[in-house]
């Protein structure tokens, strides 16, 4: 049958036309789905990202179908990843990810004089969305014209994790100490030097990706740690076993051995199981915060910490200890692999050493029982003999004296004469009898 996606058709005129892939639509789309929003300052954000649980998606959506049917909006699609709606103060946005969403709050015509706006972590459950999974970032971002400060940055933040950058070739400065406050969130400072709207929109919402990315990215440290001990364990009984396979002998003890690698292998390989996938996503979102921010053109303001050399202090080690550890796990797990197959490989010797000794040892056998039975033969043939040769012996003497063939009979000779006549025959018929006997058995042809 052909690939539908590839087969041609004709419409009404005959000209043949190919049929579009099922999924062209969607591929195309894909590069438009999150949008930038364009952004007028002064506004407000609360940024939340919530690992997903079971049926979070499908319960947020519902909610958000229920928001925006309650005001007369547009629905989000059954399948959709992304929507965004009106709800009292603020424009929503939610985005669905691969293990977390996202939900955006902004406010319209900013939030008084407040500087960072109003709201709060329940902020989500006033709205009617309420996750069932974990929350894993909580942000206020603020942008404002600059020349609308009146604090200084010291007032705001923590002067000793201060980071401030200008951003979009200087049309902005961007502070933050990526510390929760007492309510929870981490702030962002957003100083408007002359962006346009769509800039302004593109920087918001990068730098919302940053702070969402490098906390995800964090979440294979822990893993990293709790690993570190159970990897140097196992390292420390590899070499206890590689040690003791140089004392070892006989096929007991290292089939002992074996089955300690084999118990040590599936415990570590468990291990990689679980963390793998962790390390694999702190890899990935690492390189996404790099990404981010490349994207916004960072430059160094004054004195100020930049973005890149705090997560080169910070987040660069975190993700370096995971790929330590994930390498030690793959190093590990290669040399359990080569020294269970040097143990097989020996286990094998050791049973083929065996099996050369068993074999000669029942060739040895069998060469005894041969002359064991050569020799009964032997005895057997004299033991027939000499009965028989007693019986013609009997026999000749009851014509002792008489004539046969013209010959007068002697006991004695008769019986001399028939003795080596008697052992060939004997001999002849016990050899017939040998071989159709190993003929049966499959040692030898029947004659």
């Amino acid at each position: 049958m052909k690939d539908p996606a590839r087969q041609l058709a004709s419409d009404d005129t005959g000209v043949s036309r190919l049929v579009e892939h099922p999924q062209r639509e969607s591929l195309l789309g894909e590069m438009h789905a999150r949008p930038f929003d364009p952004v007028v300052p002064p506004r407000h954000y609360l940024h939340f990202a919530v690992l997903s649980g079971d049926g979070d998606e499908e319960m947020t959506r519902a909610a958000l179908a229920s928001m925006a049917r309650a005001r007369g909006q547009a629905l989000p699609a059954p399948n959709a990843s992304f929507h965004r709606l009106a709800s009292g103060p603020w424009d929503v946005r939610w985005e669905q990810h691969t293990e977390f969403m996202t939900v955006r709050l902004g406010t319209r015509k900013g939030d008084g004089d407040k500087l960072f706006g109003s709201g709060s972590i329940e902020t989500l459950g006033e709205l009617g969305l309420r996750p069932t999974g974990q929350l894993l970032v909580a942000t206020r971002l603020t942008i404002v014209p600059a020349d609308s400060l009146r604090v200084s940055l010291d007032e705001i933040f923590d002067r000793s994790s201060l980071c401030i950058v200008e951003a979009e070739a200087g049309a902005a400065r961007v502070a933050t100490d990526f510390l929760a406050d007492p309510t929870g969130f981490t702030r962002i400072l957003v100083l408007d030097e002359g962006l346009t709207d769509l800039q302004a929109g593109a920087l918001v919402q990068r730098l919302l990706e940053l702070e969402t990315y490098r906390t995800l990215a964090l979440l294979g440290l822990p893993v990293a740690r709790s690993a570190a001990p159970l990897v140097r364990d196992f390292e420390h009984q590899l070499a206890g076993v590689t040690r003791a396979i140089a004392d070892s002998t006989g096929v007991g003890e290292n089939q002992a051995l074996l089955t300690r690698l084999t118990d040590l292998a599936a415990r570590l390989e468990a291990l990689a199981a679980e963390s793998s996938f962790r390390f694999g996503a702190s890899r990935a979102y690492g390189e996404l915060v790099e990404a981010r921010i490349k994207a916004i053109h960072e430059r160094p303001y004054g004195t100020g910490r930049t973005f890149s050399a705090f997560f080169a202090r910070r987040l660069t080690p975190a993700i370096a200890t995971c790929n330590a550890i994930e390498k030690r796990q793959d190093t590990l797990s290669r040399k359990l692999l080569r020294t269970a197959e040097l143990l097989r490989t020996r286990i094998q010797f050791e049973l083929e050493r065996q099996n050369r000794d068993l074999l000669a040892s029942m060739n040895r056998r069998a060469q005894m029982q041969l002359r064991l039975q050569q020799t009964v033969e032997g005895l057997s043939i004299a033991a027939v003999s000499y009965y028989v040769v007693g019986l013609i012996g009997y026999i000749s003497k009851g014509f002792e004296g008489h004539k046969l063939l013209g010959l007068t009979v002697s006991a004695s000779l008769v019986t001399a004469v028939s003795v080596p006549v008697v052992i060939a025959v004997v001999w002849l018929l016990l050899r017939r009898a040998t071989r159709r006997f190993r003929g049966h058995d499959g040692h030898a042809d029947r004659p």
